[in-house]
């Protein structure tokens, strides 16, 4: 039996045993409802009070289901659209973030190599073997620098002498940045020139999507929810 049973139990025996009238028991098992939900009331104002939505949220709910009717579960409501979009927006915020990946990789006699990358919303079939993980990669190398790549598992980039990608933020117009492909078979990858712009996009967009050439022929395109980066993991980017 929980916490709120037993007051109400207690409340029905105490009001049995002194003969107490109907609207006394009534009072009696209000308040027993007003005191198993104080708690909760509590713990969601010091949730509100903290800026911790998602919490507050939680509260706010177990307020209305559990303890509903009560007036601590009428406070809680007054402000309830504003608190469950707060929510939504913090549990967003920390999916965008959850989907960017950074490494410290040390280089031999040189320092650490920084990274941040993230993978395309969707797949892409770039030559008919079927779709496969786009990567976007910014890159600060000791001896090399900074640069912003991109990464196939499959297939290849058609860029020979160098070429022009499309990038397009937020579904603005698409704005054309030169791009290179190195000579090398070690990885799959294609440069793109101005890393510096292709940043500031990814600082201040929800999501940006970059079409590319490839060697099957034609262009393919790879979207990235780039809202979560974190301008801290690369110093002197921003």
């Amino acid at each position: 039996m929980n916490k709120l049973a037993l007051l109400l139990s207690a409340a029905f025996v105490l009001s049995a045993c002194k003969g107490e009238d109907p609207q006394a028991a009534a009072a009696a098992q209000a308040a027993a409802k007003e005191q198993a939900a104080a708690p909760v009331l509590q713990q969601y104002e010091a949730a509100v009070a903290g800026q911790q939505w998602e919490l507050a949220r939680a509260h706010a709910d177990a307020l209305q289901w559990q303890h509903k009717g009560t007036q601590a579960a009428a406070k809680a409501m007054e402000n309830y659209e504003e608190i469950r979009a707060k929510a939504e927006a913090a549990r967003e915020e920390r999916r965008l973030a959850g989907l960017w990946r950074y490494d410290d990789v040390v280089v031999k006699d040189a320092g650490t190599q920084k990274t941040a990358s993230i993978y395309a919303k969707d797949r892409v079939d770039v030559d008919g073997s079927g779709d496969k993980p786009v990567r976007l990669i910014f890159r600060d190398h000791p001896e090399w620098g900074r640069s912003a790549y991109l990464v196939l598992e499959a297939g290849d980039f058609r860029c020979p002498g160098g070429c022009k990608v499309q990038v397009k933020a937020d579904g603005v117009a698409a704005k054309a940045m030169a791009a290179t492909r190195p000579n090398t078979d070690e990885a799959i990858a294609m440069f793109i020139e101005d890393e510096r712009a292709l940043w500031r996009l990814a600082r201040k967009s929800k999501t940006i999507s970059i079409e590319f050439p490839v060697k099957a022929g034609g262009t393919r395109s790879a979207a990235f929810e780039v809202g979560g980066l974190d301008g801290a993991s690369l110093p002197g980017w921003d």
